[in-house]
Parts: structure tokens; sequence; C-alpha cells
């Protein structure tokens, strides 16, 4: 069995591994380098793979994003294109002696209109002033090399340990052969989803060692979903993926220890209200002691007036 790792300038070097009992070949650590066309031969039969490699960002509404080509000079005869999701061309660059640059910033309702800048040494897209409409895959198509991007807008939401959560879908109804699906994490994991057509709604809240365990609760009305009792172990990234065209919306959920959960403000306030609590007690005391201490003297007096007279 062998292994040629150092072909094409060394590539895929130290990342290969195969399987001496299936012939499965594992490619670890996989970059842009390694996207692109597979295929595997045998005495009976023959197999093609097309490997993308992906690159998530989140955002926050408002922000700008540089979709990276990674390429240091467009040589001659390349070809690049960009595209949300496989239909829409955004960009295109062709460059044979002259170079051809175009923007298409009009498609899909305009909503890509002055918010797209290419670059003409690289080819790297940037996207300013994000919102969720530009939520969702984008396609980089470099000569014979496929890689897409997924834009993520997260909503910030901030919780205590052991309350509740409902991340809002943003819809008013579930629609005919309309798919949601919840994932959490960075591995995307699937916890939750509805499938209108079949009208099954599932919760998966065994996955992940049972972290969601008896806490997940979706509408089916909607499709939004409810973390009761929260944890740290809930915090993290939630995606919902909905419609036909599998529209998304993201939420960046922190869970905050009940105990420590005051900021510097509160903190701050807090002690000036503990400090103004014990200055009040100190001066009932005081002023229970002297008057104690008057009552205690004008007796004394009365006491002896009554002696001398």
């Amino acid at each position: 069995m062998t292994v040629y790792d150092d072909v094409l300038d060394g590539r895929f070097r130290d990342r290969l591994k195969m399987d001496d009992q299936t012939g499965s070949l594992t490619i670890m650590n996989t970059t842009i380098k390694h996207a692109g066309l597979y295929g595997i031969k045998t005495n009976n039969m023959s197999k093609d793979f097309f490997l993308s490699v992906y690159d998530e960002i989140p955002l926050k509404e408002g922000e700008s994003v540089t979709l990276n080509t990674h390429l240091t000079q467009i040589m001659d005869y390349d070809e690049i294109q960009w595209s949300f999701g496989f239909d829409s061309v955004l960009a295109y660059i062709y460059r044979q002696g002259s170079r051809t640059m175009t923007v298409y910033d009009d498609v899909l309702d305009g909503r890509f209109r002055d918010r797209l800048k290419l670059n003409n040494q690289t080819g790297s897209l940037t996207i300013t002033n994000v919102t969720m409409k530009h939520v969702g895959h984008y396609n980089l198509w470099f000569n014979d090399m496929h890689m897409f991007f997924f834009l993520t807008v997260y909503d910030d939401i901030s919780v205590k340990e052991g309350d509740s959560v409902t991340l809002n879908s943003d819809l008013t109804q579930i629609m005919d052969n309309d798919v949601i699906q919840w994932m959490f994490g960075n591995e995307i994991t699937l916890i939750a989803g509805i499938c209108k057509q079949t009208d099954i709604m599932t919760v998966f809240d065994d996955v992940l060692d049972g972290r969601f365990r008896d806490r997940l609760k979706m509408d089916d009305q909607n499709g939004s979903l409810t973390i009761t009792d929260i944890t740290m172990k809930h915090e993290g990234h939630y995606l919902i993926v909905f419609g036909p065209k599998h529209s998304l919306k993201a939420f960046r959920v922190s869970v905050s220890n009940s105990e420590h959960c005051c900021g510097f403000t509160e903190a701050v306030i807090r002690l000036v209200l503990s400090a103004l609590v014990g200055v009040a007690t100190v001066l009932l005391l005081v002023y229970d002691i002297r008057s104690r201490r008057a009552k205690r003297d004008q007796t004394h007096v009365h006491t002896t007036r009554n002696i001398e007279i």
C-alpha cells in the first residue's frame, strides 16, 4: 500500500490515510488546495467524488466581509466566478491579455446593489453593510477549483442559567412543503425539524451526549424553538434553515451564571446600596444608643431630685 503525498507541490503531505481493509481514503486538515475532483478505480468499479471546501463566516448585521480567493495575483487565462447559491452570478473575471471584470449587483431584486466590490488583482469579493437578505451560500469557481462560503448573520441573545429562551423563526405560519431544520454548534448538529408535507415534527434531544434531553420545544405553527432550563452546555451557535429556498437565520446564545451575572455598573450600584444600608444601620444604632442613654440620664436626674426634695 503506497501513499503518494509528495505530488502536486506536496499539498497532501502528511494528510492522507488509506484504510487497508476497505480502501477508503481520508484527507486530514483540508484546505482550499484540496478542493476538486477525486476518482477511485477498482477491478470492477470506478467512482468520482467532487470535494468542495467551505468557510463559515459569522457576522453582525451592518458589518462588511471579504470573501478571499487566497490568490496573490490573477494570471493570464484565469477565470473567476462568484455566485450566490448556484444560480445567481454576482461577479466575473476573465483574463486573456486584457482583463474583463463584471459585477452583477442588480440580481435578486437588487439586494446587492452598491454593496459589492471586486478586487481586480486577487479576485476577492467584498460585501458591505450585510443584512439578513445576504445570508447563505457563496460559491467561488476558479478555473477547475470550487470553494464555497457559508455567510451567517447572528442575533446575539443573552440568558441566565436556569432560564428559558425562545429562538424566533420570524415566520407567521409554516407553509405547505416547507421543511424547517434547527442545528447547533460548529458541527452543525441537527436538533429539531418539521416537515410540513408529512406533518412530522421531530426533536433530536438525545444528540450531543443528551445535553438537550427534555429541554426542547418546537412551535408547530411557526417553527420557533424554545430551550428550557438552559445551562452553560447550551451556549453557542444555533442555525435555522427553512423554506423552499433554504433561507437561513442564526443565533449566538450566551449563558451567564446567575451568581456572577451582574456587570460592572450593576456591581457598583449594589455596592453603593450596601454601603447606604450599612450607614443607615449604624445611624439607627447610634440613635438608639443615644436615646437609651438620654432616657437613662433623665431617669437618674428625676430620682436624684426626688431624694433632695
